[in-house]
């Protein structure tokens, strides 16, 4: 794929992760806002369109990914799989570790820098959030876009699906990750960037190093699913329910 101006931010890092390290140091966001164009987005930023799409070019010349990941052929529910084994796994592991370090740290530091308290609350609605999120993603949506997948492989037969609207429930998802950004984007305006302070004690800068690891990731989950799972399985449900029995 060529990109110019027009390309959505989710093609473009769809198609070459390595360019969201780009859109991270520029604060673009390419999960929530993967709708947007490169120009609508550089507008949104004050920057220049035309320097930012250079810059894309010769980082791409600098840098090799590799191929991407076809999930199209892949598949849906492969697409699923991953990303509840890479990126569920993940929030699971580091969830309640950061939940005890933001609560460490707030108690010993928050009196001298009461944005801790803040940051900390906002962490702990974000956390509970998220692992509401990940049990409806993994007791409703993800099985349904399983079930989708294999309906269209066994060529309609025996496993099509018998409800319809899987729309909604990904518009719900798209909310709720949106709600997520809002959190994230507080967090790191509360800690100048996941900055430590000077003197900061150990585990003032290991929070801060494990927020800025969660930042990162949640922007490649929630990329995954908006810009490639969600649109794959709207389209899945609306080719098993054309297909003839």
């Amino acid at each position: 794929m060529t990109i110019d101006l027009r390309t959505t931010i989710g093609q473009i890092v769809t198609e070459k992760s390595s360019r969201s390290r780009l859109f991270e140091r520029l604060g673009i966001d390419y999960c929530c806002g993967g709708g947007l164009t490169l120009a609508a987005a550089c507008e949104q930023k004050g920057l220049s369109a035309t320097a930012v799409l250079g810059e894309l070019r010769a980082s791409d010349a600098a840098c090799s990914d590799g191929p991407p990941v076809d999930w199209e052929a892949r598949g849906a529910g492969a697409l699923a799989d991953h990303i509840e084994q890479e990126h569920h796994a993940y929030l699971k592991r580091e969830l309640p570790r950061l939940q005890a370090l933001t609560e460490k740290v707030a108690a010993v530091h928050g009196g001298r820098e009461p944005s801790l308290i803040e940051l900390r609350d906002i962490y702990a609605d974000f956390a509970g959030e998220m692992t509401e999120h990940m049990m409806k993603e993994e007791k409703v949506l993800f099985p349904w876009i399983r079930t989708l997948a294999t309906s269209k492989g066994s060529g309609g037969c025996g496993g099509a699906p018998s409800r319809r609207g899987i729309d909604n429930p990904v518009r719900m998802m798209m909310v709720e990750h949106e709600h997520s950004g809002d959190a994230i984007a507080k967090m790191r305006a509360l800690t100048g960037g996941f900055t430590p302070p000077p003197g900061a004690c150990n585990t003032y800068v290991a929070m801060l190093g494990g927020l800025a690891e969660l930042e990162a990731d949640t922007h490649t989950h929630v990329h995954k699913e908006n810009s490639i799972l969600f649109p794959m399985a709207v389209k899945l449900e609306g080719a098993s329910v054309t297909r003839k029995p």
